[in-house]
């Protein structure tokens, strides 16, 4: 059962240029599946599988208290497998075809406002190298709301200067360029020249646009603890990642009356139903546009 997964994973990386966190996040969906039809006794071959084995594997993952968006993706998971099976001959049908997915909702990610963004930043200054390069980053992330897993991927080679922009490659390895902004470029420059030098010590080889203390690419890890202890330290509390700066970058965006479309080139989205759901509009501005715009909104005149 495990060499059909791989072959699977093989395919679906090649054929769909999946980015490696999907790669991964599927193939641990199809392994705990693997595993939870091992421990029913039932199915030693997956072209003995039905829809009540996924069904029932469903269930135990929900009773583990799995999130439905996690369950929603394990089973897609488990339905392009199947799919796959069944072109290459090893199933009869994909079984799990006409299965429906829990509802996922609309779950929208912290935000914050400008204000607290503006502190956030502001908060990190000093000469220090360290400095420089968390605020460059921090910068980063608010001017071009970026992945960070893009951020991470980056190279001195990706920052763009003289045109004022900044290259991406995002999932299945799709480039775009973004704008950088006055503040973000001016300190990118200030860290390319004096910081970074610092941690780099001299090493050419090493192309990776932010460096760690030992002079290494930052990982993902590193770039969210980097962001917790900064936030804690501007007392913006706790649950501030790089999502919540991305989700920053395009609410804030479409509040100042930026186009939805321009919006979802610069995040990369290749469905523009996924953009409308990061750039929501808080009540109170709808309300406010309303109130101000509406023809038939009663004002309330001055006295006199």
């Amino acid at each position: 059962m495990r060499g059909l997964i791989d072959r699977f994973l093989d395919h679906i990386a090649f054929e769909r240029g999946l980015a490696e966190n999907t790669r991964a996040a599927y193939e641990t969906d199809l392994l705990a599946f693997a595993e939870s039809l091992q421990l029913m006794g039932e199915v030693s071959d997956f072209s003995q599988v039905t829809r009540d084995h996924i069904a029932a594997f469903l269930a135990e993952q929900r009773g583990r208290r799995m999130s439905v968006a996690t369950l929603a993706r394990r089973l897609v998971a488990i339905k392009i497998f199947f799919a796959f099976l069944c072109a290459e001959g090893h199933v009869a049908e994909n079984v799990a075809e006409v299965m429906a997915a829990p509802r996922k909702g609309r779950v929208l990610p912290r935000t914050l406002s400008e204000a607290q963004v503006s502190k956030l930043l502001a908060s990190v200054s000093g000469e220090r190298p360290r400095d420089v390069r968390d605020r460059a980053m921090l910068e980063l992330f608010y001017a071009c709301g970026m992945r960070v897993s893009e951020v991470a991927a980056l190279r001195v080679s990706d920052v763009r200067l003289p045109d004022g922009v900044m290259r991406c490659v995002g999932k299945g390895d799709k480039q775009r360029a973004i704008p950088l902004g006055s503040e973000a470029r001016r300190w990118l420059e200030r860290y390319l020249a004096q910081a970074r030098p610092a941690y780099a010590r001299g090493c050419e080889a090493e192309q990776g646009l932010f460096l760690t203390q030992r002079g290494a690419p930052f990982s993902r890890q590193g770039i969210f603890d980097m962001l917790v202890k900064r936030a804690q330290a501007a007392q913006l509390g706790e649950g501030l990642s790089p999502h919540v700066l991305r989700h920053c970058f395009a609410t804030h965006l479409l509040a100042h009356g930026a186009n939805v479309r321009a919006i979802q080139e610069m995040l990369g989205h290749a469905d523009i139903a996924t953009t409308q759901v990061y750039t929501h509009v808080d009540s109170e501005q709808v309300t406010r546009t309303h109130a101000r715009f509406h023809p038939r909104h009663t004002r309330v005149l001055p006295a006199g």
